[in-house]
């Protein structure tokens, strides 16, 4: 039994993994989400796979006569020590409910899990610890608001607004994610500049538990409509933990007119965040009867109409696009 590197860019690998993957019930979404992919053999059969993406296992798969034991140790281990090698100590896993157990004798432990998903984690750092290193606050009435803000506009600044307006605290978790025009440290900058009158609002780090690539992996890539849906409640589930222990009580969302993933996400939230925590969906701030969105602000930078983007964003963040405009239409050239 030996375990090998495998090439998904070489048709004679890829095609027995694509066999193997699609036996046991996985849907290859999109191969640029995998950094490196295993195989063990057993004469010359490919018996069992595991790949990862940063921080996170998937696309694990073994013939089932092989299934649990050694053969699920050896290539696990192999996965987490080749992370290890990358200096990568905290790991995160995706897996149906009935592999659950095996993952947790080796170490790992459930973040949040839903009928038909488990997200687990191993290693130096925890849901726990990202807990316990947010700022806690009292009051009867804490609420959250979860964005991207690619980038803030006044939008989201109606949204944050109407919040702190009903809250004693509103815990505002801002997606840590370099996946978006706007970095994430340039999110965060842009929306604690566009808030920093509301003293109520915390603006806080989502960290990889807030619809990030590990929780949420189709908020980033164009998923089937079934996998949203179950990735959306798992996504739900991890911030109704996380929600529980820093007494938030009600989520506020806007409506969302224009992205399928994202109204997917809402109904989700509806589902899965009651009874504990109220979902309260507003509607989105329009200008002249013209809905907001940080897509017509970004499709406006990319045109280089800086009047149509000062219609849709705070001073602060306008003042930020219009003296680093030449650093975002090159962004924008290079495909982000």
């Amino acid at each position: 039994m030996e375990i090998t590197t495998l090439d998904l860019k070489d048709s004679y690998y890829y095609e027995q993994w694509q066999v193997l993957i699609e036996k046991e019930g996985l849907v290859i979404e999109n191969l640029d989400d995998i950094t490196e992919t295993f195989g063990i053999y057993e004469d010359d059969e490919l018996i069992a796979t595991g790949s990862c993406f940063e921080n996170v296992l998937k696309y694990l798969a073994i013939e089932p006569e092989f299934q649990g034991g050694a053969v699920f140790n050896k290539l696990v281990s192999t996965l987490i020590n080749e992370l290890a090698a990358q200096n990568i100590f905290h790991v995160f896993v995706f897996t149906k409910p009935q592999y659950k157990q095996s993952f947790e004798y080796l170490g790992f432990q459930v973040v949040a899990g839903t009928d038909v998903s488990v997200l687990l984690e191993t290693g130096d750092y925890s849901i726990d610890q990202y807990i316990a290193d947010l700022p806690k606050v009292d009051g009867k009435n804490i609420s959250a608001i979860v964005m991207n803000a690619n980038p803030f506009t006044l939008g989201h600044r109606y949204l944050v607004e109407q919040a702190a307006k009903a809250s004693d605290y509103v815990y505002l978790f801002v997606v840590n994610q370099d996946a978006s025009l706007f970095t994430t440290k340039e999110r965060m900058d842009l929306i604690e500049q566009g808030t920093s009158d509301l003293d109520n609002v915390l603006v806080v780090s989502g960290g990889q538990y807030m619809v990030s690539f590990v929780t949420f992996p189709s908020y980033f890539i164009k998923s089937r409509a079934d996998v949203a849906t179950y990735q959306t409640q798992l996504d739900a589930q991890v911030f109704k933990r996380v929600a529980k222990a820093l007494h938030i009580t009600k989520r506020f969302v806007g409506s969302e007119p224009y992205s399928p993933t994202t109204e997917i996400y809402n109904q989700s939230l509806a589902k899965v965040l009651p009874p504990e925590v109220s979902l309260e969906i507003l509607d989105r701030k329009a200008v002249q009867k013209d809905i907001i969105s940080a897509t017509k602000v970004r499709s406006a930078i990319q045109n280089n109409d800086l009047t149509k983007v000062q219609k849709y964003v705070p001073v602060t963040t306008f003042k930020f696009i219009k003296n680093n405009l030449p650093t975002l239409l090159r962004r924008i050239h290079d495909g982000n």
